[in-house]
């Protein structure tokens, strides 16, 4: 079984805590060195007990989905010799109450568009099950519960 970690930081300072305004600011730091300024969201916990720089939870969760999605498609157009030339995704994602009245993210909507070049290009319906594929595939994706919408754009 493979193991994946990181770590996590957060200091209170001078705030008191238990007035409950404390910062939110922390940070989350990587294996390969990166340190990721975190923060919840601002329109979880107002500023200026979040900060707005930081990526809060939700935020890494929707981009955790889309790159496990956009690094299996890569995959798979080069299996299938199409060359990418770029891929941008902007995902979005809606909390809600789930049926147990539990506050969630309901949906993640990916919307990625790709731009490829060489003699031999997919069409549009490969395109498409290219992605069907990647979201199979997506460890990410098979990790969570929440609805992932995958709609490629032209």
């Amino acid at each position: 079984m493979e193991k994946y970690s990181a770590k996590l930081s957060w200091k209170r300072g001078e705030e008191d805590f238990l007035d409950k305004r404390y910062s939110r600011a922390h940070t989350w730091e990587f294996d390969g060195g990166a340190v990721v300024p975190a923060s919840s969201s601002p329109n979880v916990i107002p500023v200026p007990m979040s900060d707005p720089h930081g990526v809060d939870p939700e935020e890494a969760f929707i981009a955790s989905i889309s790159s496990c999605h956009m690094l299996w498609f890569l995959a798979l157009a080069a299996k299938h010799r199409w060359r990418v030339d770029s891929y941008e995704d902007q995902p979005t994602g809606e909390m809600g109450k789930d049926t147990d009245g539990k506050t969630s993210v309901q949906r993640v909507t990916l919307q990625p568009r790709t731009v490829f070049s060489g003699e031999k290009q997919p069409t549009w319906d490969e395109i498409e099950k290219l992605h069907h594929e990647a979201h199979d595939l997506c460890f990410i994706a098979n990790s969570v519960k929440s609805e992932i919408r995958v709609l490629p754009q032209a």
